[in-house]
């Protein structure tokens, strides 16, 4: 049995929950956001909680049950405080910079990277070696960050590249002669 699943979740202050069917919408001070859960579970809400519980016992809707509850809580946390994902970009002459709504990274190519910010993420550099991604939707802002650090992957050699604040990269030894 799924132990994340079991734990209902608590709905905070200033965050309205509602449950039609399937469909659990949450809205918040940062905007709204909804889940439609998976026909083998179910959802209820009781005052202040939200509890995902197992229409029948297959071994699909085991599976599906944890992660569901998951995404709820996502959620709820999404519309309440956000998320952020903070690059670092390291190189010499590697920078990035805000050109209107997209993001412009010159990182050591003949010519520089335009990546467009898709709606809901909020892109912001404030400094020219660290890129602030943020919004409400967990996912999207996981995506749009590993998008942004495909462009230059940090190499293990020197270290150049675009990489995860706190990311440890594992530096390899050069040639010897």
């Amino acid at each position: 049995m799924s132990r994340i699943g079991k734990k209902p979740i608590l709905i905070p202050v200033g965050v309205t929950a509602t449950v039609e069917g399937q469909k659990v919408t949450v809205k918040g001070i940062k905007g709204e956001l909804s889940f439609l859960l998976s026909d083998q579970l179910l959802v209820k809400l009781e005052d202040s909680l939200l509890t995902v519980m197992l229409d029948n016992k297959s071994k699909e809707a085991r599976s599906r049950w944890g992660m569901s509850r998951t995404m709820i809580a996502n959620i709820i946390i999404g519309v309440k405080d956000g998320f952020e994902k903070r690059l670092e970009v390291n190189g010499v002459g590697y920078r990035a910079a805000m050109q209107g709504k997209d993001l412009q990274l010159s990182l050591g190519y003949s010519y520089d990277v335009l990546y467009e910010v898709p709606y809901g993420i909020s892109v912001s550099v404030p400094k020219p070696t660290e890129i602030l991604v943020s919004g409400i939707d967990r996912q999207k802002v996981g995506q749009v960050a590993a998008e942004i650090r495909e462009y230059r992957s940090p190499e293990p050699y020197k270290g150049k590249g675009i990489k995860y604040v706190g990311e440890y990269i594992v530096h390899k030894e050069g040639k010897k002669k």
